[in-house]
């Protein structure tokens, strides 16, 4: 498929819930059946509308969780409080409800399967949903993902990334507010000492995928810069701390 669509070529089609399943105490992924879907890339996202009775329209963006080869569109939501969107996508959403989608959106924050070395993700928060995409595409492409969460039950897609953890994929977790007895994980901010730590070394030419709120994107990105990463081999996207 092309790279980045042009949001005024794209029409709304209208999905069908297929399913809703729980991440986290706050997060939910919806399984979207959406008729002609012509397909997406890992990385991209979507336009989800709804329509309230009285006529009142409210439109938000959404990373897509599932891989190009997905056969729907899934998105994992993470609540937000006073949110239009994501308080129905979280807490009212049921199997065979209707919604309009709009996308795939994005040309520059995608999976490119094609590249010779190895692969760097870090995201912050719900940062990592188009980060879990793009490790459910890798195939056999050493990947690190560096992910931060508040607290353990913060960690979305827990059990699946304990399960595919290992065979060319590192998985480094760290626990920014809380930690469980016996974590033997990292407590910290991502910064320039975990990264030199953990992420695969400059020479590698490692291609590197940052995502999460604004303030997270930038100081890693900053400090992958600093530790001798080539800027061109950084890609970010990141949201505001409000809106959805």
């Amino acid at each position: 498929m092309a790279g980045a669509a042009v949001l005024g070529r794209l029409g709304w089609r209208v999905a069908s819930i297929a399913d809703v399943r729980p991440e986290t105490p706050r997060v939910k992924t919806i399984a979207l059946d959406v008729p002609g879907w012509p397909g997406h890339r890992a990385g991209q996202h979507v336009d989800i509308r709804l329509t309230a009775e009285d006529g009142y329209r409210a439109e938000r963006s959404y990373s897509i969780a599932a891989p190009e080869d997905g056969g729907r569109v899934e998105l994992t939501v993470e609540e937000v409080d006073d949110g239009e969107v994501s308080p129905y996508l979280t807490a009212e959403a049921r199997a065979g409800d209707e919604l309009e989608i709009r996308g795939p959106v994005g040309g520059y924050f995608v999976w490119d399967s094609d590249y010779p070395g190895p692969i760097l993700l870090v995201g912050g928060g719900s940062g990592v949903v188009p980060l879990m995409a793009m490790i459910r595409q890798r195939g056999a492409i050493h990947t690190t993902l560096v992910y931060s969460a508040r607290t353990l039950e913060d960690v979305i897609y827990r059990d699946e990334l304990e399960r595919v953890a290992g065979g060319g994929l590192d998985v480094v977790v760290t626990l920014t507010r809380t930690q469980p007895d016996g974590w033997t994980g990292h407590s910290r901010r991502v910064d320039a000492d975990l990264l030199a730590e953990v992420a695969p070394p400059p020479e590698q030419r490692p291609l590197a995928f940052v995502c999460g709120p604004t303030p997270f994107v930038e100081a890693v990105a900053l400090a992958l810069v600093d530790l001798g990463h080539d800027p061109g081999l950084v890609k970010t996207e990141r949201f505001g701390p409000t809106g959805t």
